[in-house]
């Protein structure tokens, strides 16, 4: 039996997602559209409701949202499609910024374009764009790679991967780990460009460009709050590295004394083009020097 009432078509009992952007720090970088979105929605749903009130409460919305995260989303799937189901209209947020981009909500969106609801975008604040035009790099193109891989060799097989990528690359990073992910990046990809920014829009915002290898003793005086690394993409294709350039990758590395001269040479044998077996050569002979020892003709 038919449970669509009479003279009512299926498509005037769709509702609508809407995925709204609120701010990443500042809570002036709301849009008019977002607040009044979130003011008229039937459901709010907020990956951290406490920081969604305090959004809300200082723009003087009433609405009161409900918790959607990574373990609960499958549940408020259900809730949320009783809402669309009855024509009603939904809002999602993220704990900041642009919602889906390396936070919960994928799976909600896609079951409700799936069941041929309306899902339509508030744009506004992102942590990705903001970092990306504030580094001074190359803003087009990019790729956003998110958060590394936690465990060491995941992470490191996802830098080798990333290692020839000629874009942009923009990471996400927790504090507390920043400092060896950014030993990682200089091993792997050498002493590229690279801006660390950090608390964007907030009090305390910092943003510093330097080398991976100024950023790793920058940071490892300890951090706080939320990171974003934007580093240059690998210079393959271009002018190789000349020997100049490698000797003072080698004096970089060896000032660092945490990469092998067997992993640093290959590194730079093919970021130069040079012969592996002469930069490996005067890796040993940079070396010697650098420990006081006399170096045999």
């Amino acid at each position: 039996m038919n449970s669509t009432p009479l003279g009512l078509g299926r498509n005037d009992l769709l509702g609508t997602l809407h995925l709204v952007a609120t701010p990443i720090g500042n809570l002036e970088d709301v849009s008019l559209r977002a607040l009044r979105v979130l003011g008229e929605a039937d459901l709010v749903l907020a990956e951290d409701t406490r920081r969604t009130r305090i959004l809300l409460d200082s723009h003087h919305v009433s609405a009161r949202p409900l918790s959607l995260h990574a373990h609960n989303e499958a549940q408020r799937i259900n809730r949320a499609m009783r809402v669309l189901d009855a024509g009603g209209s939904v809002a999602l947020v993220s704990d900041a910024g642009t919602p889906l981009i390396s936070d919960p909500g994928g799976r909600l969106t896609s079951a409700v374009s799936e069941a041929g609801h309306t899902v339509t975008v508030v744009p506004g604040p992102s942590a990705v764009l903001a970092a990306l035009i504030v580094s001074g790099l190359s803003a087009t193109p990019f790729f956003f790679q998110g958060f590394l891989p936690r465990k060491v060799g995941d992470c490191n097989a996802r830098l080798r991967e990333l290692a020839d990528r000629q874009e942009t690359l923009v990471v996400f990073e927790s504090p507390r780990r920043v400092v060896g992910t950014l030993k990682r990046m200089l091993d792997t990809w050498g002493n590229r460009r690279a801006c660390l920014v950090r608390e964007v829009t907030k009090l305390h915002e910092e943003v510093f460009r330097a080398p991976l290898s100024e950023l790793v003793e920058h940071c490892a005086r300890g951090l706080r709050g939320e990171v974003t690394l934007v580093v240059e993409g690998s210079s393959a294709g271009s002018e190789p590295m000349s020997w100049e350039a490698v000797e003072e990758e080698i004096r970089v590395a060896l000032d660092r004394d945490d990469l092998p001269p067997g992993e640093l040479s290959a590194r730079l044998a093919r970021l130069s083009g040079l012969p592996r077996r002469e930069i490996y050569a005067r890796i040993v002979e940079l070396r010697k020097i650098s420990n006081g020892r006399p170096v045999s003709s």
